[in-house]
This record gives C-alpha cells, sequence and structure tokens, in this order.
C-alpha cells in the first residue's frame, strides 16, 4: 500500500519533471484546439494513460517487442505528430482529403476545421496514443516497479503502475483544462484559420522532431545537468519518509529501466540472467521474512571444478545434510551485486563455521573467461573467501535450482530442507537471525548444550545511487549503443558525435570488433565514452592475453582527479591486466558525469558498464 501511494504522488509529480517536456506542449496543443470541446482533454489523456500502460509493460516489462528497436518508435510517434500538425496549418487542404473519404460529405463539418474538429475523437485518440511509445520518466518511483515489482508480481506492478499513470493524468489533466479555459476567453483564438491554430500546428511539428531527433532526452538531461529543479529528490524524500527503514537502508543499481535523465536511489538488487532479454539488475526477494519449507535441497550437478576444498577434491551437499546448517550462494567473481554481498559471507563464515554453518558458493559464470578456475581463484581471492567455491560453468546446478539471479542465497537446515532463499542484496540482518535459528535448531536436533547466540554487526552500512542501468557492449544485449547498430556483429569503424552525449547510451570512437559478449578495441586510441549518473563506475574488461593494457580516464573532458578515482585508477591511468570488474570512479556527491576512457592499444575487450 504504501509504494501504491508513492507511485501515485510521483506521477503527480511528473508533471514537474524535465522529462515530461515531449508531452505536456502536445497535451496542451490538443486540448486547446477546440476550446468548446470539453471533452478533448479527457480524450488525448485517457489514450495517453492507456498508451503508456500498454508501451510500458511490451517495452520495458516484457520482451514481447524486443525485436523491434526504440528508433522505430520514435519515427512512428513523430510522423503522427507531423501528421497533425499539418492538419492544423494548413485545414483547406486537410478537410479537402477528409471529404474525399466515404461517410465524410458534410463540408460544414470539415472545412477549415482540420485537427481541431470536435467531432474527431479518433483524431484525440491517436494523438494521445502516440506519446506512449516514446514516453519516458526521470521517476525513480516508476523505475522501481518495472525493476522491481512486476518481475515479482505482475498484479502488485500493474497496480502501483496504474496509481503512478494515474496520478499522472489527474496532473496532466487539470493543466490542459485550465488551458483551454484560458484560451477559451480569447476571442482571436477560436478563429479556426487564424494564427493560433496555425503556432499549435508548427508545435506540433517541432515536438516531433524533437523526438525524431532525440534532442529531447538532450534538453532533459541539460536542464538536470544545469542544477535546475530535480523533483526525483522530493521523491526520495517521500520514500525515506513512507517507505519501511528496511527496504531503504541498502540500495543497488539497476537496469531495464527507460532512465533518460533523473536520480534513482533504488532498493537492493541482483542480476538477473535471461538468455532472452538483456542481464538486468533487479531487486527480488522470493522468499517471506520468516522460514517455510521449500522442499528437499537438489544436489550439486555438472561441477567444473573446486576452489578453498581440500586438496580441491569434490565437495557435495550430502556430506553435511545431517551435521550442519548450509548456506548455499550463486555468485558470480564479477558482478557488483555480488562482491558487496561477500562481506557480509565472510563475516558469518568467522563467526558461524565452528558452530554449525556450512557455506557453499556456486560460481556460475556470466561470460566465458568466468569459466576459467584460474580467473575464479583470483577473484575470489581478491575479496579474501574462505569458504569452498565450486564451479558451475554448465549451469547445470543453476537450471537445477531454476535459478536466474546471481546472488541468490539458499539455507538450508539440518534434514536436508531448504527453509528460506533470498536474491539479490540485503535483507542481511534477516538472514543471519534465520542462521541462527536454524543453527539452534541443530544444537537441539543432535542434542548438544548452549545457545548460538547473534552476533554484532561488522561490516558497515552501505547506500549506493544510481540513475544509470547496468550497460552491455556486446552484440547479444547492446541496445544502448548510442552511435552504432545493436545487435550488430562485426569490425567497424566509429566517430564519436561532438556536442553532448544522451545519457546513459555507450558511443564507441575508433575501430572496435564486436563480438556477442564484448567490444574489443582494434586501433590505438579507441576510445569508450558514457554520460551516467551514479556514485560508483564500474567496468568489466578483459585482457585477453594476460598483458597489461593501460588507458586514460577522463571526467567531464578532463583527466579524473584523484579525488573521483576508482580503486583501480592512479593518476588518471587505468592498468588493464586480468579479467575482472575495475573500478574507475567514486564520488560520495551524486551527479551527471562524461567519462571518456582511451586505450593507447588495440587488443583490450570491454564487457560492460555497472554503476552504483
Amino acid at each position: 500500500m504504501t509504494l501504491f501511494i508513492i507511485s501515485f504522488i510521483a506521477g503527480v509529480l511528473t508533471v514537474l519533471a524535465p522529462c515530461i517536456l515531449p508531452l505536456l506542449p502536445v497535451i496542451l496543443a490538443g486540448s486547446v484546439s477546440e476550446t468548446s470541446n470539453k471533452r478533448r482533454p479527457f480524450i488525448i489523456i485517457g489514450s495517453l494513460s492507456l498508451s503508456v500502460l500498454a508501451f510500458t509493460l511490451l517495452l520495458k516489462g516484457s520482451t514481447a517487442l524486443i525485436t523491434i528497436t526504440p528508433t522505430f518508435w520514435t519515427y512512428v510517434s513523430a510522423a503522427i505528430l507531423i501528421g497533425f500538425g499539418l492538419t492544423l496549418l494548413f485545414p483547406i487542404a486537410w478537410a479537402k482529403i477528409v471529404l474525399k473519404i466515404p461517410g465524410h460529405n458534410k463540408p460544414d463539418r470539415w472545412i477549415s476545421k482540420g485537427y481541431g474538429d470536435k467531432e474527431s475523437v479518433w483524431s484525440d485518440i491517436v494523438v494521445g496514443a502516440a506519446l506512449g511509445p516514446v514516453f519516458t520518466t526521470c521517476s525513480p518511483t516508476f523505475f522501481v516497479i518495472i525493476a522491481t515489482v512486476l518481475p515479482q508480481s505482475l498484479a502488485m506492478g500493474l497496480v502501483d503502475l496504474i496509481a503512478y499513470i494515474l496520478g499522472l493524468a489527474i496532473s496532466l489533466l487539470l493543466i490542459a483544462m485550465l488551458g483551454q479555459k484560458l484560451i477559451g476567453h480569447l476571442d482571436w483564438a477560436t478563429n479556426p484559420q487564424g494564427i493560433f491554430r496555425k503556432i499549435l500546428g508548427v508545435v506540433f511539428i517541432l515536438i516531433a522532431i524533437a523526438i525524431a531527433t532525440g534532442y529531447d532526452k538532450k534538453l532533459e538531461a541539460n536542464i538536470l545537468a544545469s542544477g535546475f529543479f530535480d523533483v526525483t529528490t522530493i521523491e526520495q524524500s517521500l520514500n525515506e519518509a513512507l517507505r519501511p527503514k528496511a527496504m531503504t537502508k541498502d540500495v543497488a543499481p539497476q537496469e531495464g529501466g527507460d532512465l533518460s535523465s533523473g536520480t534513482t536511489i533504488l532498493p537492493t538488487g541482483g542480476t538477473v540472467k535471461d538468455d532472452k532479454a538483456p542481464t538486468t539488475s533487479v531487486p527480488t526477494k522470493l522468499a517471506p521474512g520468516a522460514t517455510h519449507n521449500e522442499g528437499k535441497y537438489v544436489e550439486f550437478a555438472g561441477i567444473a571444478g573446486y576452489i578453498n576444498t581440500p586438496g580441491g577434491q569434490p565437495v557435495k551437499l550430502a556430506d553435511f545434510v545431517g551435521k550442519k546448517v548450509i548456506l548455499v550462494d550463486f555468485i558470480d567473481y564479477s558482478c557488483i551485486n555480488c562482491q558487496r554481498t561477500f562481506p557480509y559471507m565472510n563475516d558469518w563464515w568467522q563467526k558461524y563455521a565452528d558452530q554449525g554453518l556450512e557455506i557453499i558458493a556456486i560460481h556460475t559464470p556470466e561470460f566465458a573467461f568466468e569459466k576459467n578456475i584460474d580467473n575464479v581463484r583470483k577473484g575470489i581471492n581478491q575479496f579474501g573467501l574462505k569458504f569452498p567455491i565450486v564451479l558451475d560453468n554448465s549451469y547445470s546446478t543453476w537450471n537445477a535450482y531454476g535459478n536466474s539471479y546471481w546472488p541468490h542465497k539458499y539455507l538450508i537446515d539440518i534434514n536436508g530442507n531448504v527453509v528460506y532463499d533470498h536474491a539479490g542484496e540485503g535483507a542481511y540482518d534477516e538472514t543471519e537471525k534465520i542462521i541462527v535459528d536454524l543453527l539452534n535448531d541443530r544444537k537441539k536436533a543432535l542434542g548438544e548444550a548452549g545457545t548460538v547466540k547473534l552476533g554484532g554487526a561488522t561490516v558497515p552500512d552501505y547506500t549506493v545511487q544510481t540513475a544509470s542501468p547496468e550497460t552491455y557492449f556486446g552484440s547479444a544485449r547492446n541496445e544502448l549503443f548510442g552511435n552504432g547498430i545493436p545487435g550488430q556483429p562485426g569490425q567497424h569503424d566509429y566517430t564519436i558525435p561532438a556536442g553532448d552525449l544522451t545519457p546513459n547510451q555507450f558511443y564507441l570512437s575508433g575501430t572496435w570488433e564486436i563480438d556477442s559478449e564484448y567490444a574489443q578495441a582494434m586501433s590505438a586510441n579507441a576510445t569508450l565514452s558514457y554520460t551516467f549518473a551514479a556514485t560508483k563506475a564500474y567496468l568489466v574488461a578483459q585482457s585477453p592475453d594476460g598483458t597489461a593494457y593501460t588507458a586514460h580516464v577522463l571526467i567531464d573532458g578532463k583527466e579524473i582527479p584523484d579525488t573521483w578515482s576508482g580503486a583501480d585508477v592512479k593518476q588518471g591511468t587505468l592498468m588493464i591486466d586480468s579479467s575482472r570488474l575495475y573500478s574507475l570512479y567514486a564520488n560520495p556527491a551524486l551527479g551527471r558525469h562524461r567519462i571518456d576512457i582511451k586505450f593507447d592499444k588495440p587488443g583490450v575487450r570491454v564487457y560492460t558498464f555497472t554503476f552504483g
């Protein structure tokens, strides 16, 4: 219910945000083009609302239209708006066309009316619906609904989405009705062939051109970058005030929503694996906040190697059932969401391993280089993980569990029952409490004396803020390719356009080989650029031959200062000598910045940007 209320308020506030710029002029122009038609605002905004709902679900909440590029929808919407703009500019020509259509043989109805005719209900519907496919929002709440709620519950996601759209519609309706009332008192504005109608026609056409060229997104980004009023800060305050503390304590970067601008503070997340859609970071809690029986454990299958086991020997869950409580966690060493959980895993291992807890991590690779046991071992050692790691290179155990997330934790009691699971980051206090409860149940079952006590927290809280999604460079998932063709493999030469870049899209310059998983620099000084909004930025990259590759990191056109440099950047230089996630940027102050990474020589492979 809390998110429902926040969603409604977020919809109302969206009318104040820069991302409403393409909608507002069209809504106003359509509504005031015929001031005597009081139902026009309701029809236009109603069709807009239904269109936004439908296309949000189809474009952002599913893969139903994944083969259709976003550019297609921008051109369709722009063409529709240009068409209606022309009817306002040239109403007589429009009337002649309409009169040739069977059933429209009354000149007094059509001559000089153009789009403004009070009987043109379908015209109003089409105008509103045209904006649905290109609707974007800078609302953090909208993004949370798409990335978090819908994957867990279609019903709840729909309810919250409808609440957001309802709030937006009410705000737009009030503005449209006010505009219609004001214009209605101006006699010169009601002339069907007057200058006012022609101005409205020009407005339609200009908005259409802005949508088609992407200028609307650049304008939105510039407004936000200027520090002008950012309504998302109000949303964040509302989230902190209204939502339970447990839901806002830890936050993580998200992907999959269409945030072209704005600031987002999001709940904790995990990385989703879906072979039919882009990998996306989605906060998901699959278990309620209490133990429950999900059935017997599933044994490991198809394991390709073992780390942190005696002599590298195989390990099975059956070795511990009846003796210990087992925490199984699906991880990937280059996944930032997993990396942020590692300190908690280490903490639990140190506190409870000698009291009956066994932790076993299942390493399921996202990229091919993560199948190499030496790469995994280096990654594991980097974070000081001491508990056993098994390599699930063939996804056999992943599929046996029906898993879809990194990280994903399962707790197995002493009887071999899976009694709790949690996907994504967060819920650390809750998980630890259940671990302790299960350890005490174990003591009773084995007749051991004493009580396992809940240990004090030793891992500092953290807050991650981002409005930029995880962005992939390989052709299998590079739909955010700013100056290239998504999904197109092969070697190509690229040039980064002058001026500001569209936020949350990557751009390349120089010669690059686009593989299904990665983009490989094939010329000296090849550059990777991106405009992001986050407090931290990371790059998953690989040195394919094990040699060191260097790159210069620029922020907003200048060498990144040491105070903003991530752990892997020294004096503006990034060295890539292995296959892992590299920390590029760290700044406690959230802001929008452009990052340029210039590689000194060809050969390096880049896989993905992650933020937060």
